[in-house]
């Protein structure tokens, strides 16, 4: 098998400009710590924005009223808001239209595709208590009875839910999996705010319990497994550009502090303590950084896209943990406060190891794959 060649789109190069310069000027670290306190969690205004500049269509069908590009354009603009730890619905959404776009009926593609396109939030609720990266491994029930679906069991992770318009939720109908969506007024009351490690981000649990939805609401019928599996990667490599750009940022961050810090007369990024493990971690960024690109542009290659995106989450799992941690070491005890932003980064890097799987759950898989 060979694995795409590295480049980038003309399109992928145009929006990572835009990107960077965006991302920047709106999301600055005092920003973000601002965010952090408020209810939303996201500043609207930019959310808004970011519509305007068409983000939010890029990867839908020009048909859906969307850009009509892939999810390999969506890349290079993830990653710079990992790198800006930029507060927003913007993946979430992405992947509430990606799972319409595999899986949805033409009534569901037709109404909320194009809302999605024009800044309407989506979402998804797939896990629960459990926790396990299966998918398939649904505990929630839809139950079918006089033309009605009556909903039980709780969904965790439901990231922006309390914004969104529309929720994508998982369940076991007549045994096997299926997904539904819900609207904002059908979940009204059931969200519960959830404390995770990542405070940039806003987390919710669902409650199903009682929910009847008429049955227009499943996605089409039979092609749950295929659509889980197109969403479970997507979100890997939507993770994977948002850790390799926290990489980047953090090393930085790193750098700058070595460049500036003096110790016993001499500036610290002199001593080869520092500044080995400094150089590793740059090494390692450029190593899945290769791996998020090559996924992004095979990722519809049917066999070879799954093996580059595991490939491109191990690695990025790898050096954004890595790499925020020794930035943690390196500032000495105010490392270890709120107040360093290494460690906003290692609550990134732990939260997007903790869904959709980490580097040692992706090489589990890798391992089927190469290997058989």
């Amino acid at each position: 098998m060979q694995m795409a060649g590295l480049g980038y789109s003309e399109e992928q190069i145009e929006l990572l400009d835009v990107a960077t310069t965006f991302c920047r000027d709106k999301s600055p670290i005092d920003k973000v710590r601002k965010l952090m306190d408020s209810d939303l969690g996201y500043d609207a205004d930019i959310w808004a924005e970011m519509a305007a500049l068409g983000w939010s269509a890029i990867a839908i069908p020009e048909a859906h009223g969307g850009v009509g590009l892939a999810l390999a354009e969506v890349v290079p603009v993830v990653e710079q808001m990992g790198r800006h730890l930029m507060a927003s619905p913007f993946v979430a959404s992405t992947l509430a239209a990606q799972a319409l776009i595999a899986g949805g009926t033409e009534a569901q593609k037709a109404e909320w595709l194009p809302k999605i396109a024009e800044g309407s939030i989506g979402t998804l609720a797939l896990y629960e208590a459990h926790g396990d990266w299966d998918l398939g491994n649904i505990t929630a029930t839809a139950r079918s009875d006089g033309g009605k679906l009556h909903l039980s069991g709780e969904k965790l992770f439901a990231l922006w839910a309390d914004s969104a318009d529309c929720i994508i939720v998982s369940v076991m109908l007549d045994g096997k999996p299926a997904l539904l969506l819900l609207t904002r007024a059908q979940v009204e009351g059931r969200l519960r705010r959830e404390a995770i490690i990542d405070e940039t981000k806003r987390s919710f649990a669902l409650s199903l319990d009682g929910l009847e939805v008429e049955t227009s609401a499943l996605l089409e019928v039979g092609n749950s497994a295929q659509t889980l599996a197109h969403i479970e990667q997507a979100a890997t490599l939507l993770q994977s550009a948002e850790m390799c750009g926290g990489s980047q940022s953090v090393i930085d961050y790193t750098i700058s502090y070595l460049q500036t810090r003096k110790q016993f007369g001499k500036i610290i990024g002199e001593y080869q303590a520092l500044k080995h493990p400094t150089v590793d971690a740059y090494v390692d960024y450029e190593k899945a950084r290769s791996h998020l690109y090559s996924a992004a542009s095979s990722f519809s290659d049917q066999g070879l896209g799954e093996i580059a995106v595991r490939m491109a989450k191990a690695a990025a799992d790898g050096v954004y943990s890595f790499a925020a941690d020794r930035a943690i070491q390196f500032h000495g005890g105010f490392g270890f406060t709120h107040d360093c932003d290494a460690g906003l980064h290692r609550r990134a890097a732990i939260f997007q190891a903790s869904q959709f799987g980490d580097a040692a759950w992706q090489r589990a898989k890798l391992s089927h794959l190469l290997l058989g």
